[in-house]
C-alpha cells in the first residue's frame, strides 16, 4: 500500500513539472504493470487521446509473446511511433509517471526515439 501511496506522489510530481515546461506538445504516459506496458499520446488540452499502444492490442500480443518483458516494451514504443506519426505527431512530452527510467520504460522510450518520437 505504502508503494502504491509514493507512486502516485512521484507521478504527480512528474506531471507537474511536464505542465509547466511542455509548452504545446502532447504528453506521452506510460502505464506499467507485473505482466503488461502500454503507453497513450494524449493531448491536454483537448482530453483526447492522440494514438495509443499495449502489449494487449490483439495485433501486436502475437509477435511479442509475454508483456512483460524489455523487448515487448520496445515493440510497443516502436507500434506507438509509428502510430503517433500517422496522426501527425512528432514531437512528445515523456510522461514517466511514478515509475523508475529504467527496464521496461527506458526500453519503451528509446524504441520510440528510434522510431522517429522526438522527446
Amino acid at each position: 500500500m505504502a508503494d502504491m501511496v509514493a507512486r502516485n506522489k512521484r507521478s504527480q510530481r512528474v506531471r507537474s513539472r511536464l505542465k509547466k515546461h511542455s509548452g504545446e506538445r502532447p504528453r506521452l504516459s506510460v502505464f506499467r504493470s507485473s505482466k503488461n506496458i502500454s503507453a497513450q499520446i494524449i493531448d491536454d488540452r483537448a482530453g483526447k487521446t492522440l494514438a495509443s499502444a499495449s502489449s494487449l492490442d490483439k495485433d501486436l500480443r502475437a509477435a511479442i509473446g509475454k508483456g512483460s518483458t524489455s523487448d515487448a516494451a520496445a515493440a510497443i514504443g516502436k507500434a506507438l511511433a509509428e502510430r503517433a506519426g500517422e496522426a501527425g505527431v512528432k514531437q512528445v512530452v515523456f510522461d514517466r509517471g511514478g515509475y523508475l527510467y529504467h527496464g521496461r520504460v527506458k526500453a519503451l522510450a528509446e524504441a520510440a526515439r528510434e522510431a522517429g518520437l522526438e522527446f
